[in-house]
């Protein structure tokens, strides 16, 4: 039984990993703050320390007698990182470097979230993971700085590291009603009752959208290989699909005609993404991914049962 800390496990993927994590035994503590994660996710017989991952006193109490960090605990939101880059970057690289400081003390292994905005926009796919790195976003900037420091962490302080590039992860959990939730969560809300879609551009941009099931495989993979020279992995399906394919599946799994609104295309926004899995798939030994529809169908039954795990916030509206 393994003693595991999860920054961020009462959130969409870290309440997955929890669940994963207490049913092969092992024991396991939360961190959050509940700004966007949900105490009603909270598996049963996790421990939970309702603390910001940025506070040191509350990291260093929630690692104490810890052998694996998740460190999952970031705001993942393009939007609030041009509104705010000072409070984003303390969040999301300046408390993953307290994280690793934390671990040298206490000879903690720590498996990571990273993201495909690290690559920008990129010619040539699938995207490896050797590829350039040109973050367009300061969420994707502050995600190339915290592998930059677990490399470093691993070279001068000997701390193990595994880090993942998180695709287009979707499944049950990811609440609909939130202004930053993924695109996937939203169509499946909205054509569940019957109400048209918004699709920012023409349609054809492409996505790589991965269930989070494969997601949870890829981090438990990571604590096997994690070491001094903090290895990286894509999380990803190599597969592409787009908006405008992705709202036909939606539909027909719904069983409906899919009414779709067209708006101008947001600036900025990444024209086509697809990763590659040859890495994870030769050394980390992961399996074939998820079909798209099947894991479409994973989260229309969940709306249809009410959407257990996820309390229901009236007050945010579905923004896009």
């Amino acid at each position: 039984m393994a003693r595991v800390l999860v920054t961020g496990g009462c959130g969409f993927i870290g309440s997955h990993l929890c669940q994963a994590l207490v049913s092969r035994g092992d024991r396991v503590r939360v961190l959050d703050d509940l700004s966007t994660g949900l105490e009603e996710n909270l598996m049963p017989g996790a421990e939970l320390i309702v603390a910001d991952v940025g506070d040191p006193d509350a990291l260093a109490r929630a690692m104490e007698g810890m052998e694996v960090c998740f460190h999952l605990a970031a705001v993942a939101s393009v939007e609030r990182g041009v509104r705010d880059p000072r409070g984003t970057h303390r969040v999301n690289l300046s408390a993953t470097v307290g994280v690793f400081d934390e671990a040298r003390e206490r000879g903690v292994t720590v498996v990571y979230a990273s993201s495909a905005a690290v690559y920008g926009d990129l010619d040539v796919l699938p995207i490896v993971e050797d590829a350039p790195t040109r973050p367009l976003s300061a969420y994707g900037a502050d995600k190339l700085g915290c592998e930059q420091h677990a490399r470093v962490a691993g070279v001068a302080h000997g701390v193990r590291t595994a880090g993942f590039r998180f695709f287009n992860v979707f499944g049950p959990r990811q609440d609909p009603r939130s202004p930053y939730s993924g695109v996937i969560s939203i169509f499946c809300e909205r054509l569940s009752h019957g109400q048209p879609v918004t699709i920012f551009g023409d349609g054809g941009q492409t996505r790589d959208f991965v269930a989070v099931g494969d997601v949870v495989a890829a981090l438990l993979a990571g604590e096997r290989v994690a070491s001094r020279g903090a290895p990286v992995f894509n999380v990803c399906t190599g597969r592409s699909t787009s908006v405008l394919e992705l709202a036909g599946t939606i539909a027909e799994v719904c069983g409906v005609r899919a009414d779709i609104r067209f708006e101008v295309a947001r600036s900025g926004e990444i024209r086509r993404s697809l990763g590659s899995r040859a890495r994870g798939r030769d050394v980390l030994g992961l399996a074939e991914p998820r079909a798209l529809r099947a894991g479409l169908e994973d989260v229309i039954a969940w709306m249809r049962a009410g959407r257990p795990g996820l309390r229901v916030r009236e007050e945010v509206g579905v923004s896009r």
